[in-house]
């Protein structure tokens, strides 16, 4: 994930003194914070640094599976944690995430009432909005034509010039949305059969990859591949022949979220920063900086960016309603999913 166009606020500060956007009593020590690459304004780390007096240790990760490996192979001490819906639901499943003090986050009251009590983590125990989004194929139409479907990446006439993302449940949910399935499907036929549908397009990529996508579309390394819409407007103002589409199939609206870590060394500090990232000047500069959508409810009337930019922010309804998001699966599906990719990528 990555940042996008240069950030302009305008008339926040007022708001600010009735939202909180601080949040926290001037303290000291530490927090630990792990997120996906690109995917803060680093100042906002400052800011927050020199408001409280906590030291922010920040480090990256490019995959919800790749985080999930990391904590679950131990050594490593992290407070807040920012994965995505169904990681969370299968962290909270598996006990690790503690319950989060939301009177040492009033700023919560700020985020979109269509953001919480979603379905991974229905009471609202263990997580505070980040930023949503959604995903489709970001391409270039000098090269590869108008795109409208999943099937452009499927396409032999794309040969070398296709972008695949390098994980289980991205790739699979491509394949099994482009063939009409849930993303979310268990169905062993289903899954078999969207397995064949990657091991046909294998010969045919350019390559599995994550971050690298970004760098590879926007130089015209490759021409076409799935990624993440907030990429895409940092991506077009570097190079302007890419175009970005949901497919008509639909695809995966996704929301990533604060968490805190059981037995968080830093739980009062991790809540700290949690508030602070949740206020409303914060939440703007964040959001205008990476290009995602901020969940704080205010943001979207006061953000200023154009009709372009907005069309891919902030995606009509009729849109949405093609979108899933992912739940977490049962874990004999996950158990075959790792089983079918182990054999894919070998």
């Amino acid at each position: 994930m990555k940042k996008t166009f240069s950030v302009v606020i305008c008339a926040v500060m007022l708001i600010c003194l009735f939202s909180g956007c601080g949040g926290s009593k001037t303290t000291n020590g530490v927090v630990n914070v792990y997120n996906w690459g690109e995917y803060i304004d680093t100042d906002l780390i400052t800011q927050f640094e020199n408001e409280t007096g906590i030291k922010v240790n920040y480090k990256t990760y490019e995959s919800n599976e790749q985080m999930y490996s990391v904590l679950k192979q131990g050594g490593v001490s992290y407070d807040v944690i920012i994965p995505s819906d169904y990681m969370i639901s299968r962290l909270i499943d598996e006990d690790m995430l503690e319950p989060l003090n939301f009177d040492n986050i009033p700023n919560y009251s700020l985020i979109d009432d269509s953001l919480k009590s979603m379905a991974y983590d229905p009471d609202n125990t263990y997580s505070v909005p980040y930023m949503w989004g959604t995903i489709g194929i970001i391409y270039d139409p000098t090269v590869v034509g108008e795109v409208d479907s999943w099937s452009a990446l499927f396409d032999e006439k794309n040969e070398g010039n296709i972008l695949m993302f390098d994980n289980s449940r991205d790739a699979m949910a491509i394949a099994l949305k482009y063939l009409g399935y849930s993303m979310n499907s268990t169905d062993e036929t289903e899954l078999n059969e969207a397995y064949e549908l990657l091991k046909q397009q294998k010969p045919i990529l350019q390559g599995y990859v994550m971050d690298q996508i970004f760098d590879k579309l926007e130089s015209g390394e490759a021409a076409i591949g799935p990624y993440y819409a907030g990429d895409y407007l940092t991506m077009h103002a570097e190079n302007p022949n890419l175009k970005f589409c949901i497919p008509k199939e639909g695809s995966n609206v996704f929301v990533d979220a604060m968490c805190v870590l059981k037995n968080a060394e830093n739980k009062d500090n991790a809540e700290a920063f949690i508030n602070f990232m949740s206020g409303t000047e914060q939440s703007m500069a964040n959001s205008e900086y990476i290009g995602y959508t901020s969940p704080n409810k205010e943001v979207e009337d006061l953000i200023d960016i154009d009709d372009f930019t907005r069309s891919v922010m902030y995606p009509d309804d009729a849109t949405l309603a093609k979108c899933e998001s992912y739940i977490n699966l049962p874990q004999e599906t996950l158990d075959y999913y790792d089983e079918m990719w182990v054999k894919l990528k070998s």
